[in-house]
C-alpha cells in the first residue's frame, strides 16, 4: 500500500475504458493476496476551511492480515491509532480510549477505504461508492464519491493513488463534506516483514 515517489508538475489524468479497468481490478487484487504485512512511513497533509495553514503530520503506517492496522503519529505531536478486527484503541498523550470502530463514522470508513484498496474489494462496493478510473504516467488514480447520505455527512469523496509498478498504495485523498480535505502519502513501504501481534496492543 506504500511507495516513495516524486511527481513533477501535474500529469494529466486520462479516463481508462472498460478492459483496462478490470486489469488494473485483477492485478490489485492480486497484489493484496500476496501481502500479508506492511511497515511504512506516511506524512498526512490537513487542509481546514478554519485555518489558512496546512497541519503536517509524519509517522508510522502497520498493516497485518487480516484486520490490524497501527497508525502511529510522531511528528509534531504523538498519538496512536490502532484497529484489530472491530475493535479502535486510542492513546492521545497517557490517556486510552477504546471502543467499536461501527460507533465512529470517519474511522469506519477509514478502516473501509484502507481495507478495501489493500484487498481490492472497495471498487465493488457500488452500495457506497461510485468509482471512476484514471491513469497518468506515475499513478493509477481510482476516484470513488459516496453515494449514502449518511456516508456523504463525513466524507464526499475518496481518491487512491496506486504505482504503477507494484499496484501498491502511493497516496490517499480525503474530502470532508465540511470542506477539509486531508491527504495521506505513503513512503518507504516494507511487505511480508514479521511484525508481532504487541504493535497492536495499545497499553
Amino acid at each position: 500500500i506504500c511507495y516513495a515517489v516524486q511527481l513533477h508538475g501535474v500529469p494529466q489524468n486520462i479516463p481508462m475504458n472498460y478492459a483496462s479497468i478490470e486489469v488494473l481490478k485483477t492485478n490489485i487484487r492480486e497484489a493484496a493476496r500476496k501481502t500479508s504485512t506492511i511497515a511504512c512511513d506516511f506524512t498526512q497533509e490537513k487542509e481546514m476551511s478554519m485555518i489558512s495553514e496546512k497541519i503536517i503530520s509524519k509517522g508510522k503506517f502497520y498493516l497485518k492480515k487480516e484486520k490490524k492496522l497501527r497508525w502511529e503519529y510522531l511528528e509534531p505531536f504523538s498519538y496512536l491509532i490502532v484497529i484489530q478486527n472491530d475493535q479502535i484503541s486510542i492513546k492521545d498523550e497517557n490517556k486510552v480510549s477504546n471502543f467499536n470502530v461501527q460507533s465512529n463514522k470517519v474511522f469506519r470508513e477509514i478502516n473501509r477505504v484502507i481495507l478495501g484498496s489493500i484487498q481490492g474489494t472497495l471498487f465493488n462496493d457500488r452500495e457506497n461508492f461510485s468509482a471512476t478510473f484514471y491513469e497518468n504516467p506515475t499513478a493509477w488514480i481510482v476516484k470513488l464519491k459516496t453515494l449514502k447520505p449518511q456516508l456523504r455527512e463525513s466524507i464526499s469523496e475518496i481518491v487512491i493513488w496506486f504505482n504503477r509498478k507494484d499496484y501498491s498504495v502511493l497516496r490517499l485523498d480525503m474530502n470532508e463534506s465540511s470542506g477539509d480535505f486531508t491527504r495521506i502519502t505513503f513512503t518507504s513501504r516494507k511487505t511480508n516483514q514479521p511484525i508481532g501481534d504487541e504493535m497492536f496492543v495499545v497499553n
